[in-house]
């Protein structure tokens, strides 16, 4: 069911997803077993309590990712026998779990990642939210967790965002980073789809995801030893049990001088994702055409909202190919020796876009001339992305609160 103010918001929005989020919504909504008469929760019953006991807030220049949470949180209870409960704004709490559920013994839980940013204007904007709601339906559907309605439950963020709206960070460096978390309750420890669910939101202003700065370039560690994630498995879904295992990786990485891992797959060691961020290589291609290119969505890529916006700027500017296909360390390298290479990049809600200066690979350091290079290509996209998303230019990809 759509939500009218949310469909009043949108406006040309809607467009984001052409043709797209429609049949995504008929196709995700009655996913499985689940009854197609399913009862969704609805943003117009929507219970709100507010706090007695507000947190001061901190200043800008403390922020560190994660670390701050604002006054409020959202949360909806489902049982197989009930279904959906009444959407609750409540102070921001500490939950209670029986000891045996899912979530914790399974990972039966999937998490979003979204932002909302203050204009020069002081108006609080959501960026792209559509494309999160969808991917959040299609992980629920993957960690057999119950299907919602993405339009309501956009309404009643959009909510919460609104009475929290005090927390968005009045700087242009700076966001109010929005976690919607779906867990499985059931307290049980038998292996099968959860009866109990619960479904959250909590918000915590953040400043830049690295402490080198949102252009400050970071080095790379290949390791063709570990790998994300594997055809048929759930890369393609933002599932805390995809992010645990790269704890280990990314210690290594930084005892080996770098940032971040850089992922492979296959005998071929192609490459797939950057730490937590989608990856991108502007370059000469070995026709000798400009090619901005990134990993293809095969099962093993997550589909990145910054990840999209950039494929469809490119597209649109139209001044080099844009590619999504597989590219192999032994393309990069060969690339790296005949100087084609002009930037790598990463993409993420967290940190936008993030320059790549060397990889580490094999026992050897290749540096990568992105900063060499501007880096042109990485700082126009930051600015065109940012200037969308702090309003200082008017887009479709922005939800207004």
């Amino acid at each position: 069911m759509a939500v009218p103010g949310v469909r009043a918001r949108i406006g040309a929005a809607g467009r984001v997803l052409p043709g797209r989020f429609c049949a995504a919504l008929d196709q995700l909504l009655p996913v499985g077993p689940w009854e197609t008469h399913q009862h969704f929760f609805k943003a117009s019953d929507l219970r709100v309590e507010l706090t007695n006991e507000p947190k001061p807030k901190p200043e800008v220049g403390q922020l560190q990712f994660g670390k701050h949470f604002t006054d409020h949180m959202l949360t909806v209870e489902w049982d197989q026998e009930r279904g959906w409960g009444q959407p609750h704004i409540k102070p921001f709490q500490h939950l209670s779990l029986h000891p045996a559920s899912s979530a914790l013994h399974y990972a039966v839980e999937l998490f979003e990642g979204m932002k909302a940013f203050r204009g020069q204007d002081q108006r609080v904007r959501l960026f792209r939210p559509l494309l999160n709601m969808e991917r959040m339906s299609r992980s629920a559907a993957r960690a057999s967790l119950p299907p919602f309605d993405q339009l309501q439950l956009l309404e009643c963020i959009r909510r919460l965002v609104a009475i929290d709206q005090a927390w968005v960070p009045h700087s242009d460096s700076a966001s109010l980073y929005i976690r919607p978390t779906f867990i499985g309750t059931e307290p049980s420890l038998g292996v099968s789809r959860p009866g109990h669910a619960l479904l959250f939101v909590i918000l915590s202003p953040v400043e830049a995801y690295f402490s080198s700065g949102p252009m400050g370039a970071v080095g790379l560690l290949a390791e063709p030893r570990y790998v994300r994630a594997w055809l048929g498995g759930v890369g393609d879904c933002k599932m805390g049990g995809n992010y645990a295992p790269t704890i280990l990786v990314q210690d290594e990485a930084v005892r080996a001088g770098c940032q971040q891992a850089l992922w492979l797959y296959g005998d071929d060691h192609q490459i797939t994702e950057v730490g937590t961020m989608n990856i991108f290589l502007f370059w000469t291609d070995p026709e000798g055409e400009l090619e901005l290119v990134t990993p293809p969505l095969n099962g093993i890529i997550l589909p990145g909202v910054t990840r999209q916006s950039l494929l469809d700027l490119g597209r649109k500017w139209g001044e080099f190919r844009v590619s999504e296909r597989s590219v192999t360390m032994g393309d990069l390298l060969r690339g790296l020796q005949e100087k084609r290479v002009r930037e790598v990049f990463g993409s993420g809600t967290a940190c936008v876009v993030s320059p790549v200066s060397h990889i580490l690979y094999q026992g050897k350091n290749y540096p990568i001339p992105t900063m060499e290079n501007g880096p042109d290509l990485t700082k126009r996209f930051l600015k065109e992305l940012t200037d969308i998303q702090y309003g200082r230019v008017p887009s479709d990809w922005v939800l207004p609160i």
